[in-house]
């Protein structure tokens, strides 16, 4: 009896030790603990490593990785590898991943505001980006103070330039005539479809990892992106025509899920900004190398023909977008913010 009784108390310790050692395994896995405790960051993106975010995301793995002295881990996912632009968002409020940065058009239905970024011809160079988006003008502040965001779990970090959209089709397009008729693919935004609207073109929303596939089969027409992302997803090679237009902006918010941050130690919680800092200003002085590269490569390749539009032309499409659309998403956007950059452009 008392052989039996050993015996099973040896049993009862085994699996108590046992249980002990799983808890404390989920404990470094979720990132709960104490100042030793490992946390990893699962960094989910839909672009290649060779693009301005991919470069950015690789950077800021490098910089957080050095400061934390390897507390800090970070897993990157590119390419769609983890999650598509559908459902990306989604596993960041439910933390599958703990880091993304989505497309500012990406945030529509949940920070509707952020559609200031997607007004066409916002910015007429990369230079005036900086000047737009700092943290402390009326346009930052509606993204790195945004409520919205902050009720559904996502904490700003940053905003990382990918550059200036082009536009690409089959068909020459040099007036906004030219492109009456054709469909474009576009990212889940209300104002890019009043974009194309204004231009008598259709849209079509589609995932970014669809879109060369669309293209191929003809499915869409043409789409907009910047070089970068033209080159890296081969989608010139089945496009005849790019219009270097300039016409509007693409740029990621860098977010991270505010119950994953709030976990960390303070001098992590520093760390990782810091990191995020930093990798956001290389990622600025990468972008328009990048950009000049892809642009570059697509000549060299030489099925696609460039047309880069004169001052005239340029300000033809300008002229169609510009007011119209940026009133119409006046209510959602804000009528002062849009007040305050159409007097920006007189």
């Amino acid at each position: 009896m008392r052989n039996i009784t050993t015996r099973r108390l040896i049993a009862w310790t085994a699996v108590a030790l046992s249980l002990t050692m799983a808890v404390s395994g989920c404990a470094r896995g979720s990132g709960k603990g104490d100042g030793g405790t490992e946390f990893t960051i699962k960094f989910s993106h839909v672009v290649t490593p060779n693009t301005p975010k991919g470069q950015a995301a690789e950077k800021f793995k490098e910089l957080i990785e050095k400061s934390s002295d390897g507390r800090i881990k970070v897993e990157i996912y590119p390419n769609s590898e983890l999650y598509g632009d559908k459902d990306e968002l989604q596993a960041l409020q439910s933390n599958s991943v703990q880091m993304l940065a989505p497309s500012t058009a990406k945030f529509t239905t949940i920070a509707p505001e952020l559609q200031v970024l997607d007004l066409p011809f916002l910015f007429d160079t990369v230079e005036d980006i900086p000047k737009v988006v700092a943290p402390g003008t009326t346009v930052g502040k509606a993204i790195y103070n945004n409520e919205k965001l902050a009720s559904k779990k996502t904490k700003v970090l940053g905003l990382w330039d990918n550059g200036l959209k082009q536009l690409s089709s089959n068909s020459e397009m040099r007036t906004p005539a030219d492109l009456k008729g054709l469909s474009f693919r576009i990212q889940p935004s209300d104002v890019l479809k009043s974009q194309f609207s204004a231009w008598k073109a259709s849209s079509t929303p589609m995932a970014f990892s669809e879109v060369y596939s669309a293209l191929q089969q003809g499915v869409v027409d043409g789409q907009e992106n910047p070089y970068s992302n033209i080159e890296t997803q081969k989608m010139h090679t089945v496009q005849k025509h790019i219009a270097e237009s300039d016409h509007g902006y693409l740029g990621y918010v860098l977010v991270i899920n505010t119950n994953f941050f709030e976990s960390l130690p303070k001098d992590l919680q520093k760390a990782v900004t810091e990191a995020a800092d930093a990798a956001s200003e290389h990622n600025r002085k990468i972008a328009a190398d990048v950009n000049d590269k892809a642009k570059q490569a697509i000549l060299d390749e030489g099925s696609t023909k460039i047309a880069k539009l004169s001052d005239k032309e340029r300000q033809a499409f300008k002229d169609a977008v510009v007011p119209t659309v940026w009133r119409q998403y006046a209510d959602v956007i804000g009528e002062d913010l849009i007040n305050e950059l159409l007097d920006g452009q007189s």
